[in-house]
């Protein structure tokens, strides 16, 4: 009788047991139906000033470990830096970037955007005078020094013409797919890239100045730390 009693408990003890276990995989998450995990690519976002050239740009930068997203909004300097910071907060951004252009925006506008877009904590991509200055410098070892931005689209095209390629610099002001390969490619009398000339040359002339006066550092850019960063991922 004994040994009939002890079976039974043991029986018992095992249906308990078998019990337990099954509830604790009930209460366990089921791997298919978890919530995705947050990407480990960085996402930056890049607010442009201009609605073509500088989006159409950064657009074809074929980035491996990164994710871009560049918005051209048609803001200028305090602006465009405002509309930046209402966008970084729609979406968690690993870095935010402020791309503009001196034009013949007052000093005090040009100066203060840079100054507000560091503050937050913004990467500043701007030329002096325009984008496109930032385009020579891959074709053009210039020193720096004044350049009227109305003399850009001109120089522009007479550096690509020996490659039958024309920047629509008066009208559509788009950075298409031959042009920018040409500007990714390679220079035929250094044998190195030309974005990495081009990064060396901003560089240099950007050293010429102190950063006290942006608007009165002609002709300067500051587009090549952005590119640096892109480079990164590719």
């Amino acid at each position: 009788m004994k040994m009939k009693n002890k079976r039974e408990e043991q029986i018992i003890a095992k249906q308990k047991h078998r019990d337990s276990l099954r509830a604790k995989r009930r209460e366990q998450p089921i791997l298919e139906r978890q919530m995705p995990s947050k990407s480990e690519k960085p996402l930056i976002l890049i607010v442009c000033e201009g609605k073509n050239t500088e989006p159409s740009y950064f657009r074809q930068f074929k980035l491996v470990t990164a994710t871009v997203v560049p918005v051209g909004e048609g803001y200028n300097t305090i602006s465009l830096v405002n509309r930046a910071n209402y966008l970084a907060q729609k979406r968690d951004y690993d870095q935010v970037w402020c791309v503009f252009d001196k034009d013949d925006f007052p000093d005090s506008d040009f100066n203060n955007a840079i100054i507000t877009a560091q503050a937050n904590n913004f990467g500043v991509a701007y030329s002096n005078q325009s984008f496109e200055y930032w385009l020579i410098l891959h074709f053009d070892d210039h020193q720096g020094g004044g350049m009227n931005r109305g003399q850009y689209n001109s120089r522009i095209n007479s550096l690509l013409s020996p490659y039958n390629i024309v920047y629509e610099g008066d009208s559509s002001k788009v950075i298409t797919s031959d042009l920018f390969e040409l500007l990714e490619g390679i220079d035929e009398k250094t044998g190195r890239e030309r974005k990495l000339l081009a990064i060396d040359r901003a560089k240099r002339n950007a050293a010429f100045f102190n950063y006290a006066n942006p608007a009165r550092e002609e002709s300067s850019t500051t587009v090549y730390k952005l590119v640096e960063e892109l480079i990164k991922y590719c």
